[in-house]
């Protein structure tokens, strides 16, 4: 990796830009990147888009996010060539790895493409949602830690606001009542037996889990309410059985709001790339008007979001030479 690109991996590295700290580091980036042109784009909830340009018509876009998942953790670089700390991989390596395509091509002499870097992907892909329809191109590369594998399908979400309306009452005579906990504790046991999705032979099992789980009643009173918001993984097997399962739950003391999500999806895959399916989520769904997508990155899925995040520099190389390649693959479909 060039010394530049280095250098300017250890300073966004050491800004704090976790879910609604990222404008800092969005600033630092319009500062400090360089190209024909360049400019921060108001999202609309006060963070901002970077987007920059190297002719008006771009045949690719290079897009990642700026933001991290909390808590920050300061970087480390070990002699072993890997790097340690909160958006190494995800998704700070990613923007060194498609900066770094960018600066190349450009010395190539090439141009007609663009980079995109995004706030709040982390918390709901705002940004992205804010940016849809204001570009198009035959060719859009998400940087997402892929362990440089470009991701052949990713699983869809569904979300949902869960209510349980118990009956408080003295905890020493539970007969007389009921336990909001207890009623979610049966519902989600129901989940676990009855639902029996698919597995599909692309992305495997659907998957759930809780969040946000709370119930305020002291010890000796059955709890009167419990909310959580129940998160589901689906596959193209299961993506509308998980909608008809969890509809036919709501009842006069279960209130459940659909909160959105997002389809199944493929991606494409270029010839002489293997590619691999994916769980988790990205920008690239909520991005419209191009022909093709590719999700590809340095680092792994299995560390990001960790507390032991790292990347290897020589991922991040090798994610650069990647990129470029994306870039030639679509000259060619041109």
């Amino acid at each position: 990796m060039k010394q530049e690109l280095f250098d300017l991996y250890r300073t966004i590295l050491n800004v704090d830009s976790t879910s609604g700290k990222e404008n800092a580091l969005s600033k630092l980036l319009y500062e400090k990147l360089q190209a024909p042109h360049k400019e921060l784009l108001e999202v609309g909830d006060g963070s901002y888009n970077l987007l920059l340009q190297w002719g008006t018509s771009p045949k690719v876009l290079f897009c990642t996010h700026v933001d991290t998942v909390p808590p920050y953790i300061a970087p480390v670089f070990s002699k072993d060539g890997k790097v340690y700390g909160r958006g190494t991989c995800d998704a700070k390596g990613q923007i060194i790895a498609l900066y770094g395509a960018c600066k190349e091509l450009e010395a190539r002499g090439e141009s007609n493409f663009a980079l995109l870097l995004t706030s709040g992907e982390e918390t709901g892909s705002n940004g992205a949602k804010a940016f849809n329809g204001k570009l198009s191109a035959p060719l859009l590369v998400i940087g997402e830690p892929t362990s440089n594998f470009p991701v052949s399908a990713t699983k869809g979400t569904q979300s949902y606001d869960l209510r349980f309306i118990g009956k408080p009452v003295h905890s020493g005579y539970p007969e007389n009542g009921r336990s909001a906990i207890d009623m979610w504790m049966d519902f989600m046991m129901e989940l676990e037996i009855e639902s029996d999705f698919p597995r599909d032979k692309i992305l495997g099992e659907t998957t759930w889990n809780v969040g946000l789980l709370k119930s305020d009643n002291p010890q000796n009173v059955l709890s009167p309410e419990l909310t959580c918001r129940l998160y589901f993984r689906t596959t193209f097997a299961s993506h509308e059985k998980v909608k008809e399962w969890i509809s036919k739950k709501a009842s006069n003391n279960i209130e459940i709001t659909p909160r959105g999500g997002d389809a199944p999806l493929s991606y494409f895959v270029p010839e002489g790339f293997k590619g691999k399916p994916a769980a988790f989520g990205s920008d690239a769904p909520h991005l419209q008007g191009f022909e093709r997508k590719i999700i590809c990155g340095p680092g792994s899925i299995l560390v990001a979001h960790t507390q032991d995040e790292f990347v290897q520099i020589a991922d991040i190389k090798q994610a650069i030479t990647n990129n470029i390649r994306f870039y030639e693959c679509c000259n060619n479909l041109l």
